[in-house]
């Protein structure tokens, strides 16, 4: 608990029984209320070790995608009373060191939701982060700026902490059920007005960090594209779309 507000960490997992243990074990008790994982219908134990280390534990029966594990997560951990809920990848990619800098600069009304940002500082190529989707980033992260009148360092790191008011506020059931759901959601975030902050995280890539290929890379780009453009031609009043006109 930090200024009297409760920390709800979230682990949405899919295969992450080989690094879930290693994840857990570093999340700063002191100030983590409760740790809730949401295993998408994985291939592996990550269910079981899950609960083996006493962490609460939904399993979907079928896979539903990253962003339909992030809108499980959400509402699960509003249902525990959770005021700053923190999103944590299970496959030890991000350090959870960083979970009460992230929810301190929500717990102390400085900002709505915080980014944990890979290019704020040398974290990213030095973690290991392959050159080409470094570039992409940088590329889709410039675009994005452009056209959401915003100055964020990147859009797609899957590390971040959100107020309950913006978890209760946003239509996240009208969000992709694939990666681009957290493109959608940060967009929301802007067209609601909410105050959007960052800090600089280091990564790890490895063997068993989850990754999507290249296929999937190019689709994702696209749908940040589109997200992007979405945002803009709804700010001109061309567009009408559903996802933001809805909040």
């Amino acid at each position: 608990m930090l200024n009297g507000k409760k920390i709800v960490v979230v682990l949405p997992a899919y295969n992450a029984a080989k690094t879930l243990a290693m994840t857990y074990r570093e999340i700063p008790f002191e100030v983590v209320d409760e740790v809730l994982l949401v295993d998408d219908a994985s291939r592996d134990d990550t269910a079981a070790v899950a609960r083996q280390l006493g962490i609460r534990t939904v399993v979907h029966e079928q896979n539903r995608g990253y962003g339909g594990n992030q809108k499980t997560c959400y509402q699960a951990a509003l249902d525990t009373g959770a005021d700053i809920v923190v999103m944590l990848h299970p496959d030890y990619q991000y350090t959870p060191h960083l979970v009460p800098a992230l929810a301190s600069m929500i717990a102390y009304g400085e900002f709505d939701a915080v980014l944990a940002s890979r290019i704020l500082g040398p974290g990213a190529l030095k973690g290991g982060m392959p050159r080409y989707k470094y570039l992409a980033n940088r590329l889709l992260t410039l675009i994005e700026n452009i056209l959401l009148g915003q100055k964020l360092s990147e859009y797609h790191t899957g590390y971040r902490a959100f107020s309950r008011e913006v978890l209760e506020r946003l239509p996240l059931e009208l969000n992709s059920d694939d990666f681009v759901f957290d493109n959608q959601m940060l967009a929301q975030l802007v067209w609601a007005g909410f105050r959007l902050g960052e800090l600089s995280c280091p990564t790890k890539y490895f063997a068993e960090a989850s990754s999507i290929n290249f296929r999937r890379s190019v689709v994702y780009g696209l749908g940040v594209l589109k997200t992007a453009c979405q945002f803009r031609g709804n700010r001109l009043g061309l567009l009408r779309s559903a996802f933001l006109r809805s909040i």
